[in-house]
């Protein structure tokens, strides 16, 4: 289990690098959505698992999801700075939570949407990169509308 734990946060580590570095997240989408799982951590105050969108940094590795519950799903490209201000607020918005690098077996990583951001951010900052939102003025001024949100 222990091991388990590490690759799945060693995988959310390169979901960062990739994600920061390439500017694109892909998901999975069909005619009804996106793909999603049950998180195996949170529940919500029904006791029912929380419902996680997931999302993957490398192409070839959301293609090698197309298959059992999935198989009629197709990738979708998605530019970071969207997935940041649309799609994490969105989906922290409707009490969900995302899943990064999901392998066949539905393992991954869970995030909590507003603390994913907070990653992303410092992520961009630490590779020099500056992205432009439409909502926000760079970097910075989101952080700091996260952090007042969490805290």
């Amino acid at each position: 289990m222990f091991q388990d734990h590490i690759t799945v946060k060693n995988r959310h580590k390169t979901f960062l690098r990739t994600v920061c570095e390439t500017e694109i997240v892909y998901a999975l989408k069909n005619k009804k959505g996106y793909a999603t799982s049950s998180s195996v951590h949170y529940d919500d105050e029904d006791g029912e698992p929380i419902k996680i969108i997931c999302f993957w940094a490398e192409k070839v590795r959301a293609k090698s999801c197309i298959k059992k519950g999935w198989k009629k799903y197709q990738i979708a490209e998605i530019p970071l700075s969207e997935f940041i201000e649309n799609w994490c607020i969105g989906i922290e918005n409707d009490g969900l939570l995302i899943g990064t690098q999901f392998d066949q077996n539905m393992f991954g990583y869970e995030a909590e949407p507003l603390e994913l951001i907070l990653e992303l951010l410092t992520k961009l900052k630490s590779l020099g990169k500056t992205m432009e939102f439409r909502k926000y003025n760079g970097i910075e001024d989101l952080e700091i509308q996260v952090k007042d949100v969490i805290e």
